[in-house]
């Protein structure tokens, strides 16, 4: 099942995929939430509603006339790991300053702060005060069940499913502070989607490739078999620390070839577009703007 949050006629619904159309949720199940926090907090029973949904009159709309929107709006958490590719680590290693570097022996986190969620062909702001912004494809997880202390063996019973993203970085501002925080939280630079696919649908038998295009260049060609640290394993490890809920974004970690460490460096630039995607789960798709130097509220 494809899960995803949509805007159509001025109104922002959940709503699943059906081949080329939207089936508008609460319009074929008016019991169910319509943000997708709540719904997935709603448990199997949601679920179960969802699935046994089907085409009725005025419930669906074609997909190409749907704004798709970030699969979960509101998360709580934005959570991602860096250096979970082997082939990652190998190009980090290059960087003469880097050659002791050692492959991490438990995931190393930050976080990417909430206000940087983005739609799945929404725009992306390069910043008025950087010119280092990269991108990297990313495996994401979303939380469906409120849990702690999870094994890696049990991790599979609290995923709702998976989405394409885009770890977009300041690479200088990243790289200023040992926590990467900042550097991984602007504005618009957590673009995700584009859609949820249930953890059901997603066949692990050999894993998934992923991908990343630059104005249609291909930039990075990986496969999630590369990760260091499996998903289990991350979702074992966040748990032991703190409460997972219902909606909380994993970015699992992204394969060799971002223009940082492209020789020489190549960032990206306004008007570039960047195409992210992972085989059987769709791609998203963000063009690069020029950021508004002054927002405030009225």
């Amino acid at each position: 099942m494809k899960l995803a949050t949509f805007t159509y006629g001025g109104r922002t619904s959940i709503g699943k995929v059906l081949d080329d159309e939207m089936l508008d949720l609460s319009i074929a199940c008016p019991k169910l939430p319509r943000d997708m926090v709540s719904f997935l907090g709603e448990g199997e029973h949601a679920m179960a509603a969802a699935r046994s949904a089907s085409r009725t009159q005025g419930a669906c709309v074609p997909l190409e006339l749907v704004r798709l929107e970030a699969p979960v709006m509101n998360p709580s958490k934005f959570l991602a790991v860096g250096f979970n590719y082997r082939d990652h680590i190998e190009e980090v290693m290059q960087v003469p300053s880097m050659k002791n570097f050692k492959v991490p022996e438990v995931p190393v986190f930050f976080n990417k702060q909430v206000s940087c969620v983005r739609g799945p062909f929404d725009t992306i702001e390069l910043p008025v005060m950087s010119t280092q912004l990269d991108y990297e494809v990313e495996l994401l997880v979303v939380i469906g069940r409120r849990c702690r202390h999870v094994s890696k063996e049990k991790a599979d019973e609290v995923i709702a499913g998976y989405c394409v993203a885009n770890d977009v970085s300041v690479r200088d501002w990243q790289l200023a502070s040992p926590t990467m925080t900042v550097g991984k939280s602007f504005d618009t630079h957590g673009p995700f989607g584009p859609w949820i696919t249930t953890a059901d649908e997603v066949d692990w038998s050999k894993g998934l490739p992923l991908k990343t295009w630059v104005n249609g260049e291909l930039r990075q060609d990986g496969h999630t078999r590369d990760m260091v640290h499996s998903i289990g394993r991350q979702i074992e490890y966040l748990s032991s620390a703190f409460t997972l809920r219902p909606g909380d974004l994993i970015a699992t970690g992204t394969p060799a070839g971002v223009g940082v460490l492209m020789n020489p460096q190549t960032f990206l630039k306004e008007g570039d577009s960047v195409r992210a995607g992972i085989e059987g789960l769709g791609y998203i798709e963000n063009i690069v703007a020029g950021e508004e130097e002054s927002r405030f509220d009225d």
